[in-house]
């Protein structure tokens, strides 16, 4: 099975968490998740993330540390996936590579639903208050 490894973003300001919402048509469509996407050959996860930030939602980051590494089975393909805490620093997000943006709260995350990949982390962010400060 061929696995796919991405940066994802936890991306705070202001006590809100950016999420966004995946386009149809594709993977996934219309499910809600953190800003990233697939690591190009040679490239660190950094790098990668700020990348994508910049291509998805159009905003510069502060990186602070990786929180979780998960490896998930989807039927079709295993993904690898690495988030990263960031600060925010530049830039209004917009959905140009996603369907939607939006800042949320910590008790807002159940109003929206995620990947089965996401849930432990979904998990990590209820419980720890430090990370929204």
């Amino acid at each position: 099975m061929t696995t796919i490894e991405v940066a994802a973003g936890l991306v705070f300001r202001a006590g809100r968490l950016l999420i966004t919402q995946r386009p149809a048509g594709g993977h996934l469509a219309g499910l809600w998740e953190f800003p990233g996407g697939k690591r190009e050959p040679g490239e660190s996860f950094e790098e990668c993330l700020r990348r994508e930030l910049l291509e998805e939602v159009g905003i510069e980051v502060d990186m602070l540390e990786t929180v979780e590494s998960i490896s998930h089975d989807y039927p079709e393909k295993r993904v690898r996936l690495e988030f990263l805490r960031c600060r925010w620093r530049a830039g209004e997000p917009r959905p140009l590579g996603c369907a939607a943006v939006a800042w949320v709260g910590p008790a807002d995350l159940t109003r929206y639903e995620f990947p089965a990949a996401d849930a432990r982390l979904l998990r990590r962010l209820t419980e720890t208050p430090a990370w929204w400060e």
